[in-house]
């Protein structure tokens, strides 16, 4: 919990530089590929994490290897990461970073489980039902689960409305059994 809350600080911070720099996507697309690094690059994460190497030493390297592609203002954030021995929290400070643009644009990320593969089309309609429930712009990601049967089941955060044929048989299993009695 300590780390996600000092994560959000950090975020915050970014993000007033990329609102500075008038480009929160590129800032954020550009910060991405450095939590990518961070997290599939053993070498990478390895070097960051070690006690052994001077933070001085870690910030040359970071200034050679990401000074032609980050922005200057970027790359001293990442430098001030270092000296203060935060930069094994990219990775969570990118997710912040994310959640915060998201929150400025009125965007909500919904994980949307379907029996089978939709069409653009199918997922457009989704986007825009569920942006007139929500009031906001709808980023749908689909997950197919064929153990559903059928209709849908989307989660927002921590609510789930469940529309499959699964629940929906269940629902009327109970309803008869207790009937029945």
């Amino acid at each position: 919990m300590r780390d996600t809350t000092i994560a959000r600080n950090y975020a915050e911070a970014l993000m007033a530089l990329a609102q500075q720099a008038r480009d929160l996507d590129g800032w954020g697309a550009s910060f991405n590929r450095v939590a990518d690094a961070v997290q599939t690059e053993p070498r990478l994460r390895n070097f960051l994490a070690a006690p052994q190497v001077a933070a001085a030493e870690k910030n040359a390297v970071l200034e050679k290897a990401f000074a032609s592609v980050l922005p200057h203002t970027m790359l001293r954030f990442l430098q001030k990461l270092v000296l203060n021995r935060r930069q094994m929290l990219i990775p969570e400070i990118a997710v912040e970073y994310g959640n915060l643009v998201d929150q400025t644009a009125g965007r909500l990320h919904a994980q949307v489980t379907v029996a089978r593969e939709v069409t653009d089309s199918d997922r457009s309609t989704m986007a825009a039902h569920l942006g007139r429930t929500t009031g906001k712009t709808v980023v749908p990601h689909i997950h197919v689960n064929p153990a559903i049967l059928g209709g849908v089941i989307v989660r927002i955060g921590d609510h789930v409305m469940d529309g499959s044929v699964r629940k929906r048989l269940s629902s009327l299993r109970s309803r008869m059994a207790s009937g029945a009695r």
